[in-house]
């Protein structure tokens, strides 16, 4: 019998992996990819925020078991890491937590100030006063426009706006395609974290109406201080296969800022401007049949 498996907090975690092209399974405990030669390649699931599975991945049942349980996000995408298909529930929301994230949503005055708190995180200043969050929203477009210019003057990119088809990958020039590329990147962490910390991915308070849509607001914290730079950096020098050198660069870029040990908290303490409280469990509510043991994993692993 194998030891019990104890899911390491995300802080302590790789940030991501690409796969493809080969079966993932289960050998010893642990996941191997195996190609088309039968060459083994041992991944440290445990150790690894995100597996980005891309086409030509078979994955066993065994395998997305034990990603499961290790508290691992499995997300399916397309070539390039683009073109999300599917993802995994490494974690899943906590009754507590998710009551919360509900509250702090349909609650007008407490989104607002969330959504407020969202934006001076991401510019380093508090927002115009008595806005709505849809003003803000413009306001912050309107931002991101000229940040992207800036960005584009600074490497020495041209620059024609942010335009793609997200159905016809080929059809955006370099510096588009390269931002598509750290985007997922970067929604694929986010969503790991969101996991792991026990809420939802599709509560979200500036984006609505989608199943990613706390991930998108979790996003756009992080996007320019990491993703957009590496972007056109790449997308300057003109490689080969940009996409590819994107994902290393943003790979690189978020071991060495440290990302992963900044977004639980951050994510707390967004949600912590709302001003309310986490619910409590009704008196008349039926407990748990039995208590979990204490593990060292984060707040939404289910292990």
């Amino acid at each position: 019998m194998l030891p019990r498996l104890t899911p390491l907090a995300l802080k302590e975690r790789a940030t991501m992996v690409f796969l493809e092209k080969g079966n993932l399974d289960v050998l010893d405990g642990s996941f191997v990819l195996v190609d088309a030669s039968g060459v083994r390649t041992h991944i440290p699931v445990g150790g690894v925020a995100c597996i980005m599975l891309e086409p030509g991945i078979r994955v066993s049942h065994a395998a997305v078991t034990l990603a499961a349980r290790a508290g691992t996000l499995l997300t399916w995408v397309g070539e390039a890491g683009v073109r999300l298909y599917a993802s995994g529930q490494p974690g899943g929301a906590r009754s507590d937590k998710l009551l919360y994230q509900a509250a702090l949503a349909l609650d007008p005055e407490a989104r607002g100030k969330v959504a407020r708190k969202m934006f001076a995180v991401r510019f380093g200043e508090e927002p115009p006063s008595r806005r709505s969050v849809d003003q803000l929203r413009g306001i912050e477009g309107a931002r991101v426009r000229e940040m992207y210019k800036l960005l584009a003057r600074q490497y020495r990119v041209p620059w024609k706006g942010r335009k793609y088809d997200h159905r016809e990958w080929g059809s955006g020039d370099v510096p588009n395609r390269c931002l598509s590329a750290g985007t997922a990147c970067l929604h694929g962490l986010c969503e790991a974290a969101i996991l792991a910390a026990g809420y939802a991915p599709a509560i979200g308070f500036v984006h609505t109406g989608k199943p990613r849509s706390f991930v998108y607001d979790i996003a756009d914290l992080y996007k320019f201080e990491t993703v957009v730079p590496a972007a056109f950096r790449v997308a300057a020098q003109n490689p080969a296969e940009p996409e590819r050198a994107v994902r290393l660069s943003c790979r690189d870029g978020f071991r060495e800022s440290k990302l992963l040990k900044r977004m639980i908290p951050e994510i707390e303490d967004v949600l912590s401007a709302g001003g309310l409280a986490v619910p409590q469990a009704p008196s008349d509510a039926v407990g748990p049949a039995f208590e979990d043991e204490e593990g060292i994993g984060d707040d939404g692993h289910r292990s």
